[in-house]
């Protein structure tokens, strides 16, 4: 079985940005889709973006529109997300999911994902 890995986080000013990369590779499903996710202390982890590998739909929180992208390079089996004008309510820990399970309009369902990374940490604070 193989595990999505993330990396790229770290800490930085309000106004800056990151990106994070997730590779992900092994999977055979018909919705192939990647979901990044994030979870703040005390907090619920929450749907940040989506993007499917094949047909390139593209999903974003309304708290991250504008803001934050997510892109695809096949060839090495890696989902991007480039985060720009990050504010403190950013801060979290940020998890790639894969083995997507039905329709992706329900991409935000973290019961949808079979897979999920170790996560990497967002820190945005002055």
């Amino acid at each position: 079985q193989v595990q999505p890995v993330e990396s790229g986080g770290g800490s930085v000013q309000p106004g800056g940005s990151l990106r994070l990369s997730c590779v992900a590779s092994g999977y055979t499903y018909t919705n192939n889709v990647i979901g990044w996710f994030r979870q703040a202390p005390g907090k619920e982890r929450e749907g940040v973006a989506a993007i499917h590998i094949d047909d390139g739909w593209i999903y974003y929180d309304d708290s991250v529109m504008g803001r934050f992208n997510i892109s695809q390079d096949g060839s090495k089996n890696t989902v991007y997300l480039q985060m720009n004008n990050l504010k403190p309510e950013d801060t979290a820990m940020y998890y790639c999911a894969a083995g997507f399970r039905g329709n992706i309009r329900y991409w935000r369902l973290t019961g949808r994902y079979d897979h999920w990374g170790q996560g990497t940490q967002v820190t945005v604070s002055s």
